[in-house]
């Protein structure tokens, strides 16, 4: 009885140190995800800030840009130019 008693106090032991040992792993893995989380967090406000950077610069560029048909009113007036400076 004593031999049995002692096996399954060692197994018990064995089982409670190893969960003990998970746990402390787990910890440490918890530990690290935080961080991570951090530095992704960090990360995804740097790309955000630049990406509103440039979408304001394209805004700026598109409101600057000629349209189509303002494009193609500016080749009309170029020729109507060519020839008044032609006929000078």
């Amino acid at each position: 009885m004593d031999a049995t008693k002692t096996m399954l106090r060692a197994i018990i032991n064995g089982q409670s140190a190893m969960k003990q040992d998970l746990l402390g792993e787990i910890r440490k893995v918890d530990t690290t995800v935080k961080k991570l989380e951090k530095n992704v967090d960090l990360g995804f406000e740097v790309v955000k800030t630049r990406m509103d950077k440039l979408g304001k610069s394209l805004a700026y560029l598109e409101d600057d840009a000629p349209t189509r048909e303002e494009f193609d009113g500016l080749e009309k007036r170029v020729v109507k130019v060519e020839q008044k400076a032609a006929s000078i």
